[in-house]
């Protein structure tokens, strides 16, 4: 377990090297690969690992090099359409498997006025946390899946994932491919990748340090 952990965190951080490799050997099934990465990464609560934001860059400044084999406006429709179904499926999840788990009698943890105040919370804040949600690693992963469970109202719930994944989406791909020409970038995409990791756990790691410190008081 432990030996697949530290591969899986030198593909994140060599994902350039990987994701050029990946191309070379497979050409256009990449593109199967890429949607099967952002499904599962925004679909399943069980993978909140797989790289999301260093992908799209990264998949990005790929395409934008000579004689790429990948087509970025193809690689944004495709991984739009993968990070939408990902969303709506773990929001099905969430919404089948909620409300069974909340009518346990006596559970503190899946108290049935808990399941209330999440779905009040997701009718009023609920579209805003999905666009946003959308840009913070891991924490992309359980929101559609707590907006399933807390009953977000789906059509509401559909047109901010469209919305949330089609800014994500188009965002870092495109912004992979318009910077990835650049002699610096390309000379350091190891260390930029890096530093997306870096900078898109900040809000989540600031959110645990503060609720931390409530708790504490």
């Amino acid at each position: 377990m432990l030996g697949l952990m530290m591969r899986l965190i030198d593909f994140i951080l060599h994902i350039d090297v990987h994701l050029a490799k990946v191309i070379a050997a497979y050409g256009g099934l990449t593109y199967g690969i890429l949607f099967l990465i952002v499904f599962c990464e925004t679909g399943l609560v069980v993978t909140p690992i797989l790289p999301g934001d260093t992908l799209l860059f990264t998949a990005g400044a790929l395409s934008s090099t000579e004689g790429a084999r990948l087509n970025v406006h193809f690689v944004f429709c495709l991984l739009s359409i993968a990070a939408v179904l990902g969303d709506t499926v773990n929001y099905w999840i969430g919404h089948k498997v909620g409300p069974a788990v909340f009518k346990r009698k006596g559970s503190r943890l899946f108290n049935r006025k808990h399941l209330e105040r999440t779905h009040a919370f997701y009718e009023k804040y609920g579209g805003k946390t999905i666009i946003l949600a959308r840009f913070v690693p891991i924490i992309r992963t359980f929101a559609p899946f707590v907006a399933g469970i807390g009953a977000m109202t789906y059509g509401r719930f559909l047109a901010y994932n469209v919305i949330g994944g089609v800014l994500w989406i188009s965002s870092l791909v495109y912004a992979g491919y318009l910077f990835g020409n650049i002699p610096w970038v390309k000379d350091n995409l190891t260390l930029l990748v890096i530093g997306i990791v870096v900078v898109s756990l900040i809000p989540a790691v600031t959110t645990f340090v503060r609720e931390h410190g409530r708790r504490q008081d």
